[in-house]
């Protein structure tokens, strides 16, 4: 009994070793401990997931703004329709289940949220893996969980999910390039939340750097 017990743990420990070499690749992968949700201060970025995609959880921009401001934000303003609200928090903070519950009762669904500092946003884009990429051809986003994911999950990401494209977990975010297009990649927010453990929403580049602005107060609203 002993024998067959000691052959499973060597078998599982092979099995985890193999897994861990699968993952490295074209895609590097960071692995890191997973921290609790924060509530943010000051100058912050919330990205909602899943909104106004078609009939798809429908919010208007000025209703989601009322929102926040219900929550004691000020300086509230949105980017394009996909629920990214730059905003100031109250002093005493907030977190995402706050804004969650507050945008259930108002709109009768629940959305996502993840939250950024402006400090943390900033970290985001001069942390980015891919300095020389293309954004017309290589198409790069981010996608912003909510947890930091534990390593164990991390190193279990398959590299090789969508041939062509490239991802680096990095902390909270995962970078991302589709060369090969968007409609059919398999790198989905969905793919992440069932490996990583965490939710995330992702980001075009070009709407990172705008939400970048929008929060260091040198674009125009």
């Amino acid at each position: 009994m002993k024998k067959k017990t000691a052959r499973a743990a060597s078998s599982k420990k092979k099995g985890v070793a193999r897994a861990k070499k699968s993952a490295v690749g074209k895609s590097k992968l960071f692995p890191v401990a997973k921290s609790p949700s924060r509530a943010v201060r000051g100058r912050s970025v919330a990205l909602l997931r899943g909104i106004n995609l078609a009939a798809h959880k429908r919010m208007s921009m000025k209703d989601l703004v009322a929102v926040f401001e219900a929550c004691g934000c000020t300086d509230v303003t949105t980017f394009i329709q996909s629920g990214n609200v730059a905003f100031t928090a109250p002093a005493s903070g907030i977190d995402a289940a706050a804004i969650e519950a507050r945008i259930a009762k108002r709109f009768g669904f629940e959305a996502p949220v993840v939250l950024r500092t402006a400090e943390e946003l900033f970290a985001v884009i001069a942390a980015n893996p891919y300095p020389k990429c293309d954004q017309e051809r290589d198409r790069p986003h981010v996608s912003f969980l909510a947890d930091e994911p534990l390593a164990e999950h991390v190193a279990l990401l398959d590299p090789q999910r969508s041939p062509g494209d490239s991802f680096t977990v990095l902390g909270r975010e995962i970078y991302l390039l589709f060369p090969t297009g968007l409609a059919n990649n398999k790198l989905t927010s969905q793919y992440f939340d069932s490996r990583l453990k965490t939710v995330g929403t992702a980001r075009n580049w070009r709407t990172v750097l705008a939400l970048a602005e929008m929060v260091s107060g040198t674009k125009d609203e």
